[in-house]
């Protein structure tokens, strides 16, 4: 684990894979699960692209060393966990890890449900080159918040959490980004540990991501 510290002082673990002569980097936000085994994977499969690599705990504010099943008790915990934290507070916390990192060249953020709202407020308030959202559920709430960064959004059609209206409100209010929607997949879909995993959807955005941060990061 890598130790990070925010601008308020206070500090958070981070799971970091850095392959060596990488020359951007990227930091993925957890879902509400923590950073457990699913989000190391993340990590280290984009570390295995030549990225710098890292994931904050964005929990630790509330509880640390959270990694939580993908079942009803992990869902109520996490929902539990992340109503403890605060917004502002937890923007500082992906500012750490972007700090962090950001000797290695551009960076992007990279957000899974809960981290892929917490992406879009990264794209609006943070030093950063490109931000990539997987069916952030908060997003629509934060439709004034206008991205500063290049910025993608992935929804599944079928996301009973995240209805369509709110998604096409989102690309109409900001046509510069770009909104991609699997009609096949659920809420979840990147997350091979999920019931709702969809491979065919997962590597379609993962596809899409990849040339993103190609365009964007120069890498």
């Amino acid at each position: 684990m890598t130790l990070l510290t925010a601008s308020d002082g206070h500090q958070l673990d981070s799971y970091e894979a850095d392959p060596g002569g990488s020359t951007a980097a990227v930091v993925i936000i957890q879902e509400i699960f923590g950073v457990n085994g699913h989000i190391r994977f993340v990590v280290d499969r984009y570390a295995s692209f030549g990225y710098r690599a890292i994931a904050p705990a964005m929990f630790d504010r509330a509880e640390r060393g959270v990694e939580l099943d993908y079942d009803g008790e992990g869902i109520a915990r996490g929902l539990e966990l992340r109503q403890a934290l605060d917004r502002d507070e937890s923007v500082l916390d992906v500012g750490a890890a972007v700090d962090h990192v950001s000797g290695t060249g551009p960076v992007a953020v990279i957000g899974y449900c809960y981290g892929g709202s917490m992406a879009w407020l990264a794209s609006s308030s943070l030093p950063i080159a490109a931000a990539v959202g997987y069916y952030g559920g908060q997003v629509v709430d934060f439709i004034d918040k206008a991205p500063r960064a290049p910025t993608m959004l992935h929804f599944g059609a079928l996301d009973q959490a995240i209805p369509l209206d709110g998604v096409h409100k989102v690309a109409e209010r900001h046509p510069d980004v770009v909104v991609h929607i699997y009609d096949e997949a659920g809420h979840g879909f990147n997350c091979d540990a999920r019931g709702s995993y969809h491979p065919e959807s997962a590597a379609s955005a993962e596809d899409r991501t990849r040339a993103f941060l190609a365009e964007h990061l120069g890498s």
